[in-house]
């Protein structure tokens, strides 16, 4: 069951048979609800919090699972190229499985965060060659960009999620790059959205216009499709 608590920005349902609870019911029913933006972002930092309690020893054990999980997924199992990202501390960890897909010889692509939301990508060469170039932004290979349009290569996309839910419905950090990114990606191409199990949620996340939905999900138990893509 998920640790994670579940989001609350559907109104309850309320009110008895007399006039009591109807003006019950009416005077919570007039309170504001949230909007998209808001309940995102109190989910955003439930998630951080939680993953803020696990020990450097568990997110060793975390990657090591979720990278095995990974390397199943067969559209994986059989691409010549992997957009994939360095995690940042509490997220999934992507050491080992980007480290199993380079000894593969399979080309990487990572992303290259410009100024504002600028989109760029490039090729991994080894860990040795990744730099966290700006405070809490993610390691960056030091390789030349390729431009926004390289993603298109990507035979697979990975993405970083803070949650996702049944119908693919991405949680991101709220900068919208991924968002912008994925727009890039070639039809068909899957999108997998990397998580622990207890980020996976049992209600729908809102979803804004701007927000691209993942075609698949992958915890360090297990990976499936979702959406459209499911079944």
């Amino acid at each position: 069951m998920s640790t994670v608590a579940q989001p609350s920005w559907h109104t309850p349902a309320g009110g008895g048979g007399d006039g009591r609870g109807r003006r019950g019911a009416e005077d919570r029913g007039s309170a504001r609800r949230p909007s998209a933006a808001e309940a995102k972002h109190e989910l955003r930092r439930r998630v951080r919090t939680q993953r803020g309690h696990r020990s450097p020893r568990l997110r060793d054990q975390v990657a090591e699972r979720l990278a095995a999980v990974v390397l199943t997924i067969p559209e994986v199992a059989h691409a010549s190229c992997v957009s994939v990202y360095a995690s940042r501390p509490g997220e999934p960890g992507t050491g080992p499985v980007i480290e199993a897909l380079a000894g593969r010889g399979v080309r990487l692509l990572l992303p290259v965060l410009g100024t504002g939301l600028q989109r760029d990508w490039a090729e991994y060469d080894g860990a040795h060659d990744l730099r966290e170039r700006a405070p809490g932004r993610p390691p960056e290979p030091g390789t030349p960009p390729l431009g926004a349009d390289a993603v298109r290569d990507a035979d697979v996309v990975l993405v970083p999620a803070l949650a996702v839910d049944a119908a693919g419905t991405r949680l991101g950090q709220g900068g919208g790059w991924y968002d912008r990114v994925l727009a890039h990606v070639r039809p068909g191409v899957p999108v997998v959205a990397l998580v622990h199990a207890d980020e996976v949620l049992g209600v729908p996340l809102p979803r804004e216009p701007h927000d691209r939905p993942v075609s698949a999900v992958a915890t360090p138990e297990r990976w499936w499709r979702v959406g459209a893509a499911d079944g």
